[in-house]
């Protein structure tokens, strides 16, 4: 029997608020155990230098094990005995001997503009720069608003947030609700940055679909780990769980990662599981393909399998 669980964890600011909440959690259901908590930088936190998008051909890293490698690695090693992920960084396909055990209960789902203006999207002027490294939210916004011109961004959320106040350059950024909610910033407001106020606004999520996974921490650990296992999925939002397997699922039929632009999104209503899903082509020159379906919450991979079929 482990007298303590060592939590691993990447160093931004939200990572080490996603790893307090965790071990918050384990404190409560194991007050017996110690819990202790190992930093890791991970490959996608050292090449800043690099746009998201091109890191992992730098590295010859798989996809967006570029936020998840060396978490895995101490996993392996026996150096920490879970990992803390924010699940959208984690690949659909995990390497032989890993498995997400647990999820806690998700934040908000949305996708937030955030710019010098207040009014959002609408705001926003002709040719507006609009900063983000996500292939999907691009596509998105390029879908909905062709004139704007897109750049890529890297950084933490507040590094963001400052580098958008202080650019002469970029109008607007686009960041998760959840991330900003963690982090205490208002999404839907004023938030304030060393080098001045910048402004929140929700884009459609009818339009706007989330990427799998969005504003939900998961929680991999070791296969063979029962006694690690066991404790994590005392902690597990179930609901949460049957969202983030069907959205998954989905991602890992289309064999999409993380630069694949894709956005799903999951309601649960009673025993029924709603999946929704837009499917841009890698070019973007092709009108994206779309589906939408419901289900029994009971079977999410089945549900997601419907869904891919049903693409048009």
């Amino acid at each position: 029997m482990k007298d303590q669980l060592i939590v691993g964890t990447r160093g931004s600011a939200l990572a080490l608020v996603q790893a307090e909440m965790t071990e918050q959690l384990l404190r409560t259901a194991f007050p017996d155990k110690t819990i202790v908590r190992k930093v890791i930088t991970t490959t996608g936190d050292r090449r800043t230098d690099v746009a998201l998008s091109e890191v992992a051909k730098v590295e010859g890293v798989l996809d967006k094990g570029v936020f998840t490698k060396e978490l895995e690695i101490a996993l392996e090693a026996g150096e920490i005995d879970l990992a803390v992920h924010s699940l959208k960084d984690v690949p659909t396909v995990l390497p032989e001997g890993f498995e997400i055990s647990s999820v806690l209960e998700r934040a908000a789902v949305n996708d937030i503009l955030v710019s010098k203006l207040v009014g959002g999207l609408a705001a926003l002027p002709e040719g507006a720069c609009v900063a983000t490294s996500s292939v999907r939210r691009q596509r998105m916004i390029q879908w909905m608003r062709p004139d704007l011109k897109l750049v890529d961004i890297r950084g933490n959320v507040p590094t963001r947030l400052r580098k958008l106040a202080e650019s002469s350059e970029m109008d607007a950024i686009i960041l998760a609700e959840a991330g900003l909610q963690r982090l205490g910033y208002d999404p839907e407001g004023e938030m304030q940055t060393e080098a001045g106020s910048v402004f929140g606004a929700i884009l459609d999520p009818e339009q706007f679909l989330p990427a799998a996974g969005q504003g939900a921490v998961g929680i991999e650990t070791r296969i063979d780990d029962a006694e690690t296992k066991a404790c994590v999925q005392a902690i597990c939002h179930q609901d949460t769980f049957i969202r983030i397997t069907a959205e998954r699922k989905f991602l890992h039929l289309l064999d999409a990662g993380c630069h694949t632009p894709v956005g799903v999104s999951t309601h649960l209503f009673g025993e029924k599981l709603l999946m929704e899903a837009i499917v841009f082509d890698e070019d973007g020159h092709e009108e994206p393909k779309t589906a939408e379906l419901s289900g029994e919450r009971q079977g999410p991979e089945a549900v997601a399998t419907q869904l891919y079929q049903s693409l048009s």
